[in-house]
């Protein structure tokens, strides 16, 4: 009599469990549900940024993940010669990185971090697009373990003047 006593409890103690279990992973999958859902509204709201590189630049391809990772749809485009485009979109020789895209009406140049892209797009200003200059070593898609170059994020126009934007130190 004991032992079947101890089988239905055991068996009473498995069925418990699992329900637990059931609903553990219930939770977890509407959690993954709705920070899925707020992810794609974050997108949804962001503009897409189209990124003209080489085809063989690893840093171009850090700095697309870097976006994606902030939520940005980004569609990249492969050209070996990136000259003419910063011309048509005035871009300031002296601004010149390996990389240029467009992201709604701006263009951005070079290793610009996905949140001052936000802050752009967020604040409007009358200007043709931001530009980090050169590739500085800790700016987004040229880490380099700890080591970190400051650097400026510059704000740019047609007539090629500047000014900062944003300072990372």
């Amino acid at each position: 009599m004991f032992q079947s006593l101890r089988r239905w409890s055991s068996r009473r103690s498995v069925v418990a469990s699992l329900a637990v279990l059931a609903a553990l992973l219930g939770v977890m999958a509407a959690s993954l549900v709705v920070t899925g859902a707020r992810v794609l509204a974050a997108q949804a709201d962001l503009p897409e940024v189209v990124v003209y590189k080489t085809p063989t630049c690893g840093c171009c391809s850090k700095w697309v993940a870097h976006l994606r990772d902030a939520g940005f749809k980004v569609r990249t485009i492969d050209l070996e010669d990136l000259d003419p485009i910063r011309r048509d979109w005035k871009v300031p020789p002296k601004l010149a990185s390996c990389h240029t895209a467009k992201v709604g009406r701006y263009v951005i140049e070079g290793h610009v971090p996905a949140a001052d892209i936000r802050r752009l797009l967020a604040t409007q200003p009358r200007v043709d697009g931001l530009a980090v200059p050169g590739m500085p070593v800790g700016s987004p898609g040229m880490e380099q373990g700890n080591v970190v170059e400051p650097y400026d994020v510059l704000s740019f126009n047609a007539a090629g003047d500047t000014s900062v934007f944003a300072s990372h130190r």
